[in-house]
Order: C-alpha cells, then sequence, then structure tokens
C-alpha cells in the first residue's frame, strides 16, 4: 500500500482515560476547533444520555488549563441539560498545532455507522424503531440492505417512514408499491416507497390503499415512476418549484395519480 501523501504525526505522550472532569473547568480554543452549533448541541441536549456521552478528547497544557480537542457538541449539551461532570481522555504536552492535528486525527478516523449497521445494532439493542421496522419487513418477506426482488435497499428511506410517520404507514407503503408493481427490484426503489409512504403519511385518513395501487400503476411501470423522478427533480421538481428532493417529487407524482379523474372538491389539495 503506498504511503499517504500527507500524514498527520503526533509526538508520543501521556493520556489519560476516563478521568472524571467537571464540564465548565473545560475550555474551548476555536484555533483548534470547528465552530459551535448551538442547533446541534441543543438536540444533542434533547435526547442525552449521560451513560453514553462517551468521552471527551481534552488537552491539559502546561498551566493546568484543560481545553477540548474533540467533544465540543457534546460538552456544549450536557451545560444545557444541567450535567455537571463528564468523563474525558486528557492528553498532556502538546501545543496548540498537536491539538489541531489530534483533531483532525480524530475526526479522519471516525465515521459514522452505515445505516445497514446501525440497524443491525439497533436490532440488537431492541430499539423501537428498528424493531418495528424489521417486523414490518418480515411481514412482507423482505430484507433490507440490498435490493432484489424481496430486498430493499434504502435502509435511510425505510427508517424514515418508520420514524416518521409509524410502523402502520410503513406497511401500507409496501402493500401499495407490491399491489402496483408486483415484486421487483425497482418496486422497492428508495424514492418510490419515500413518495408513497410521505403521501401516505400525510393523506392516510382518506385513501383507499387498492385505488392508490390501481392509479399508480395506470401512470406506468416502477421503472417508468423513477425515470420520471429522476427527471423532475433534475429539473427542479415540478413547476420548476425549485425543490431537490426525490422523495418529494416522487410524493407529489403519487398525490397527482390519486388525483386523476377526480372532482376538484375530492382532490387532494396541494399542501
Amino acid at each position: 500500500m503506498p504511503k499517504p501523501r500527507y500524514e498527520y504525526e503526533l509526538p508520543v505522550h501521556e493520556v489519560d482515560y476516563g478521568q472524571e472532569v467537571v464540564v465548565d473547568d473545560l475550555k474551548i480554543d476555536p484555533q483548534a476547533q470547528r465552530t459551535l452549533n448551538e442547533g446541534r448541541a441543543q438536540r444533542i441536549a434533547d435526547n442525552i444520555v449521560p451513560e453514553a456521552i462517551g468521552l471527551i478528547m481534552v488537552s491539559q497544557r502546561s498551566d493546568g488549563e484543560k481545553y477540548i480537542v474533540d467533544g465540543q457538541h457534546r460538552h456544549r449539551a450536557c451545560q444545557l441539560a444541567g450535567i455537571r461532570t463528564v468523563k474525558a481522555e486528557i492528553h498532556h504536552g502538546l501545543t496548540l498545532d498537536q491539538e489541531a492535528i489530534l483533531f483532525l486525527i480524530k475526526n479522519r478516523e471516525s465515521h459514522k455507522p452505515r445505516p445497514i449497521d446501525e440497524y443491525h445494532v439497533g436490532l440488537t439493542g431492541g430499539v423501537p424503531l428498528f424493531v418495528d421496522t424489521d417486523r414490518v419487513l418480515k411481514q412482507h418477506g423482505l430484507t433490507l440492505g440490498s435490493t432484489s426482488t424481496n430486498g430493499v435497499g434504502a435502509v435511510s428511506g425505510v427508517l424514515r417512514i418508520t420514524e416518521r410517520f409509524g410502523a402502520t404507514i410503513l406497511d401500507r407503503t409496501f402493500t401499495v408499491a407490491e399491489a402496483a408493481f408486483d415484486r421487483s427490484p425497482e418496486t422497492w426503489d428508495g424514492m418510490i416507497l419515500g413518495g408513497i409512504g410521505q403521501f401516505l403519511g400525510k393523506w392516510g385518513d382518506m385513501v383507499d390503499d387498492t385505488e392508490l395501487a390501481r392509479k399508480m400503476l395506470a401512470q406506468g411501470t416502477a421503472s417508468k415512476w423513477r425515470a420520471e423522478i429522476l427527471s423532475r427533480s433534475s429539473r427542479g421538481g415540478f413547476n420548476n418549484s425549485g425543490t431537490g428532493s426525490r422523495v418529494t417529487t416522487a410524493y407529489r407524482l403519487v398525490k397527482h395519480a390519486w388525483n386523476v379523474g377526480r372532482r376538484a372538491a375530492n382532490r387532494i389539495p396541494d399542501a
């Protein structure tokens, strides 16, 4: 394997792991940190679990002051949530430049789990979002993670339907898609499923699923739907509205299909 063109190097130095520190004693040096996103910190604080905060990475400088290297959003979230102490990974003897390099190394080597990995871990942990999604998938004889006749590759899209609208809407989404297009890889396209799910999530009480499936099929096959979604999205959506969301475009196509042939008073509105 060729050696990287640019390398991040740090001197050997002392590190203490799992040290309890007072949240308000930790400082932030903007030269070695990204800009704090207060909204992100608030979102973390709203759902914070103290036991799952993890270690805040800290540099203890020669004057004894402790500066955050990685974890400033968790640190701010603790302040917002009234949490007084956190566990820290404390590095000793680093210069400011070395603190910045440590930050880069940490963030280069830290990767958010892939959606499918998060899904499997969530199942292991018995998290309701993942358990409910898995139950609905099994009811339809589907697996998650790769696209096939019996597999859905759009992991994030499927989880988003469950998270926003519930397992019942996910169930209805799969039912409508299969009734309209039979079972094929194109049937389980993430854009199509997302559009159906969003439509049912908003207007499901007014919609008959069998009629919706029939009307969708009347507009074309799943492959044609997918091509139309991509085409309209690339042009900015309906009426050049500027939307860049393919799921939103799919939702509008589903709504259009449902409204075909209906009197104005019985159509789903544009809201």
